[in-house]
């Protein structure tokens, strides 16, 4: 009988022991364990999210790239077009400035021709009138002959 009884109170002590379980520790563990999920759902989600603005945020910046290569570019090829002109300019005031020096240079040789045939003619007048003074075997008179010089001098 023993045996019995002592069955009994076991089976009771163990339903007491259930309910008790069951009514309060049970609760505490399943809300516990639900708020793991949740948050094992949430964490989840957000790396799905991140991984989402990651692969737009990667798309983003090639595109910033590319528009920012495409950019360079443009302006390479406008330096470069604005270098050519800057060159084609420069050839052309050096074209020009060349030119100027040149025509400058031909006025000058051109004064300096005439200079020297006005020299030399007054050479030759003086040369032609000591030449006819030793003809002639005496001394002539310069102003005195000027016209007759002045004609000989055109004549050269």
């Amino acid at each position: 009988m023993n045996i019995n009884l002592t069955l009994i109170g076991q089976t009771i002590t163990f339903i007491v022991f259930v309910w008790f379980c069951m009514k309060f520790v049970w609760p505490p563990i399943m809300n516990a364990l639900n708020e793991r999920k949740k948050k094992i759902a949430d964490g989840l989600a957000a790396a799905e999210r991140g991984a989402h603005e990651k692969e737009l945020a990667e798309k983003k910046a090639a595109e910033v790239l590319h528009e920012a290569k495409q950019q360079a570019q443009d302006i390479i090829n406008q330096a470069q077009k604005r270098a050519s002109e800057i060159v084609e300019e420069s050839k052309e005031t050096a074209r020009s400035e060349g030119e100027r020096i040149i025509a400058t240079a031909q006025a000058e040789i051109e004064q300096e021709v005439n200079r020297a045939r006005e020299e030399l003619r007054g050479q030759v007048a003086s040369l032609a009138v000591a030449g006819a003074g030793k003809i002639l075997k005496r001394e002539i008179d310069a102003k005195a002959n000027e016209d007759l010089l002045k004609d000989l001098v055109a004549q050269i």
